[in-house]
């Protein structure tokens, strides 16, 4: 394909892009003395008119987590719209993240006897459209249907009729037997990367970049695994069932990493691919695995996702900004977990992406 769709779907996202909040802003929100104020200097910008909507049914923290789990659907949607006919169904498999999202976040809900209207305000849904923009699988009406279940192994059974759950299906005995939803939500993830990484295959040769950052994704991931299983001190066994495949780190050597004494020697044993001895030192104080996932987050963004801008007029700007939307919502996220739980500024700025 030549370049003159992804020109045009390019102007498209250069027109809203200025809507994203700039650093001053950010810092602004940082400074804010409490989530009431967050929404307040929000309301004025693009999240204004969730905020306005979901008002007259929630308020504080599950008003601003609503308003802006809505507003990520509906810039999803734009940034599907965007994309040229050739890189839709990789934009979807991407975005289907968001129901893997929602179903990781229900069948949680269900294996701890949550009621169902604690977890529907958190699901990333709209009404009329489809949870996770992913091909419209799951509508927002079929979501509340599953929601309605009263157990782990109704929710499988109501996803059979969709790739989920066959996948979640074969892991619903040995959850049965122990209790431990993790397996589960491991060969999900792994169906989700699988997935993806094939449906960025035999594009224009532009997509090398996004493959290594899926990759490097599915190596967080990974790691983050091995760093809370050290913590918590789980046997070996108990890893390689949380372990997701396709990352650029093979099973064979996470588990030898695993064999260590402790977090600090996990970090060392990851050097070559992620430099994480500020975050050790930053771990040290803290005991918060967050520092870690902060700093592979930003060498993430810095190594992959800035670099999908310059790849001019092709399916990475598409994924740029289609990133770039998700690191707000994260950035807004943390900075109300910082607000709730009385953070000082210098540490909730420490957890953001910017």
């Amino acid at each position: 394909m030549g370049t003159s769709q992804y020109a045009s779907s390019f102007g498209r996202l250069q027109s809203i892009s200025i809507n994203f909040l700039s650093k001053d802003f950010i810092q602004n929100l940082i400074k804010s003395n409490d989530v009431k104020d967050m929404i307040r200097l929000l309301e004025p910008t693009w999240y204004g008119q969730e905020i306005k909507r979901a008002a007259s049914v929630y308020q504080d923290s599950e008003l601003l987590e609503v308003a802006i789990n809505r507003h990520l659907v509906g810039i999803n949607k734009i940034l599907l719209d965007a994309t040229p006919f050739n890189g839709k169904n990789a934009v979807r498999s991407y975005l289907s993240k968001w129901d893997i999202y929602n179903i990781e976040l229900i069948l949680s809900s269900k294996s701890m006897g949550r009621i169902i209207k604690e977890t529907e305000s958190l699901l990333i849904s709209n009404r009329n459209v489809p949870a996770g923009i992913s091909a419209g699988n799951i509508s927002h009406d079929e979501m509340k249907i599953i929601l309605a279940e009263t157990g782990v192994e109704g929710v499988v059974n109501k996803l059979a009729k969709y790739g989920y759950g066959v996948i979640l299906m074969q892991h619903l005995d040995p959850y049965q037997k122990t209790g431990d939803i993790a397996p589960m939500m491991a060969a999900l993830h792994g169906f989700y990367y699988q997935k993806l990484l094939e449906s960025l295959k035999f594009f224009q040769g532009d997509e090398g970049m996004i493959r290594e950052l899926i990759r490097t994704e599915i190596d967080k991931k990974n790691i983050l695994n091995l760093l809370k299983a050290k913590k918590s001190n789980l046997d070996k066994e108990i890893v390689e069932r949380h372990l997701v495949e396709g990352g650029k780190i093979s099973r064979k050597e996470l588990l030898e990493i695993y064999g260590v004494k402790d977090v600090t020697e996990i970090v060392g044993k990851i050097d070559a691919y992620f430099k994480l001895a500020e975050a050790l030192e930053q771990y040290k104080t803290t005991n918060s695995l967050i520092n870690f996932e902060t700093a592979i987050n930003k060498f993430i963004n810095v190594t992959y996702v800035k670099k999908l801008k310059n790849i001019a007029l092709s399916i990475g700007t598409i994924f740029y900004f289609i990133i770039n939307a998700e690191h707000e919502h994260e950035n807004l996220k943390r900075i109300a977990y910082g607000k709730r739980y009385n953070l000082s500024n210098e540490h909730i700025g420490g957890m953001l992406l910017t």
